[in-house]
């Protein structure tokens, strides 16, 4: 499945998160969020990634914008990563690629000459009206939630 493009409406999804609750795109309905897909808990990229999102979390709640960052790690690797590092925002976990998959981010990849299948870092901003509003594909990791 391609990436979504502006425009289209967000797949809804219900995802687990690393501080004992559940995340559900539908009950956001009426204000944009921001959803933040990351490789994989404690690589340096997405340690980076993650942190510059956290420090920007209050700028976001002024404008009353929730961020959550999803990626394929389960509920007790997130705890784990997040306690690490006192991230602001929480960490959905989608080991069953429920939300990776319908926003097109799972594909094949290569690094060091090796083919394994893994998460496209992207960001997606939902609208208020459940469409998607950006994408923001991350070209460098740093810099990559101030693009948002």
């Amino acid at each position: 499945m391609a990436m979504l493009e502006t425009g289209v409406p967000a797949p809804d999804f219900t995802l687990s998160d690393d501080r004992g609750r559940s995340f559900s795109l539908k009950r956001h309905r009426g204000r944009p969020v921001v959803l933040s897909f990351y490789c994989e808990d404690d690589s340096g990229g997405c340690v980076t990634e993650n942190q510059e999102f956290s420090a920007l979390a209050p700028e976001f709640a002024k404008l009353h914008i929730p961020v959550v960052a999803i990626s394929p790690q389960d509920v007790a690797s997130h705890k784990k990563f997040s306690a690490k590092y006192g991230f602001a925002h929480p960490l959905l976990a989608d080991p069953e690629r429920q939300a990776i998959e319908p926003y097109g981010l799972w594909e094949k990849k290569k690094l060091w000459g090796h083919e394994f299948m893994g998460v496209l870092r992207v960001t997606y901003l939902v609208g208020a009206d459940g469409r998607i509003a950006g994408v923001f594909k991350a070209s460098r990791i740093k810099g990559h939630a101030q693009k948002d």
